[in-house]
């Protein structure tokens, strides 16, 4: 097992390694003085999951209620937001208690919205039993539902009390969407680590868990430690995420989001490429390597709809927008572009 410590506005501990879950109850037990945890999970993490997890919290005389919702992005939304809040205030949840979010990012952002607001807060404990959501969402603080209008919309920085990634939870992830968060581990080693780059294009899927988890947990870490409220460096975590974030509303949330990221980056790398702010090679390096994890990166959708979905974007300030570009790989930067730019700009990466 290996734990990382983060200094956040609250410091906490991420326990990554095998066999994990069976001690939930134990490490809970700190973080829950009142004795009640309430569950928070999707219908399939629950019949996979929910059952061993409560089995370990019973055992270090915890009380569980759980609430379950119906599985997929279009979960993370305003009524069930509502509908959890009146679950927790009908279970007697109080301040000496926890949520305890058990499953992908949908789980984790509801549960820790949720945590973040009821009450104006309880203690929160986040279980990721996907890769997306261990390398990523369930580190730093980030909590929100989405609007109509948009992905994550509505939210708060919340850090968590403690992260549990259990590494055996990965083995009864589908394909398809371990791939997917693959294009969250790729993203750090194009952010942060060309030689974790190299090492990734050799290994392909079959890297070692709990070694890269870290490591992305690691990069993720130092960059909520220097820029926890996202206003500066942060920024640079959303590489792939503008566009994706576009792909992902505009096919009513079909499109994965490790896939919607994947092709967000590979758009925007080519792009780059077409306006010289990075090397042609840079751009196919990463399409190499996205292809090499049975990613997409062709984008289905066109540079005028694709701009209209970003301009609602919560990285859109005033009449620009925020963009994550590549200069070469380990290597990127942010770069403002006036939003009546952004068609003209990614149409280049669409060619």
């Amino acid at each position: 097992m290996r734990t990382i410590q983060v200094n956040a506005s609250r410091s906490y501990e991420i326990h990554i390694g095998a066999g994990l879950l069976p001690e939930a109850g134990e490490k809970i037990r700190p973080f829950c003085p009142g004795g009640l945890c309430a569950v928070v999970t999707d219908d399939i993490v629950d019949g996979l999951y929910a059952d061993r997890l409560e089995q370990s919290l019973a055992s270090a005389d915890l009380r569980v209620v759980k609430f379950v919702f119906s599985h997929g992005e279009q979960g993370k939304n305003a009524e069930n937001y509502l509908s959890l809040l009146n679950f927790l205030a009908e279970s007697g949840l109080t301040r000496a208690d926890c949520v305890v979010a058990l499953g992908g990012g949908v789980p984790g952002d509801l549960a820790g919205f949720a945590a973040a607001t009821y009450l104006r807060g309880v203690g929160f404990v986040q279980i990721p039993t996907t890769l997306l959501a261990a390398v990523d969402s369930s580190v730093g603080g980030k909590t929100a539902i989405d609007l109509p209008a948009g992905k994550n919309l509505a939210g708060a920085f919340y850090q968590p009390d403690l992260v549990l990634c259990d590494t055996d939870t990965l083995a009864t992830l589908p394909d398809k969407q371990f791939r997917a968060g693959c294009a969250e581990v790729i993203k750090y080693a194009m952010l942060f680590d060309a030689e974790m780059f190299s090492d990734l294009m050799v290994s392909g899927p079959a890297f070692r868990p709990e070694s890269v988890i870290a490591r992305c947990v690691e990069f993720k870490r130092e960059i909520v430690t220097a820029d926890e409220f996202d206003r500066g460096c942060r920024q640079l975590l959303n590489l792939g995420h503008t566009v994706g974030h576009a792909v992902e509303k505009l096919s009513g949330f079909t499109v994965l989001h490790g896939q919607a990221v994947a092709i967000g980056m590979s758009v925007i790398a080519r792009a780059c490429a077409e306006n010289d702010l990075c090397s042609p090679d840079c751009s196919r390096a990463l399409d190499d390597i996205l292809i090499r994890f049975g990613l997409p990166v062709a984008c289905p959708y066109g540079a005028d709809a694709l701009a209209a979905a970003m301009t609602a974007d919560k990285k859109r300030h005033g009449d620009a927008i925020t963009l994550v570009v590549p200069r070469d790989v380990g290597e990127c930067v942010l770069y403002e572009l006036a939003a009546d730019e952004l068609g003209d700009f990614i149409k280049a990466g669409l060619k």
